[in-house]
């Protein structure tokens, strides 16, 4: 899956705060996403995250 750094990506399952919408501020074997809800930032490997994407939306500029 093509997952750039400043996607928006929009999952399957909501975080506790209530929000689908995540960024991605790191990549690599694990990714580094910051909730758009509560601004939480996480740590989680790579498959774990791809599984659960359901949109990705990327900004052009």
């Amino acid at each position: 899956m093509d997952v750039r750094v400043g996607d928006k990506l929009v999952m399957k399952k909501p975080h506790p705060c209530g929000s689908f919408e995540w960024r991605v501020t790191r990549i690599g074997a694990d990714f580094k996403l910051t909730c758009l809800g509560c601004g939480r930032e996480i740590m989680s490997p790579r498959s774990k995250v791809e599984r659960g994407i359901k949109r990705v939306v990327r900004e052009e500029s």
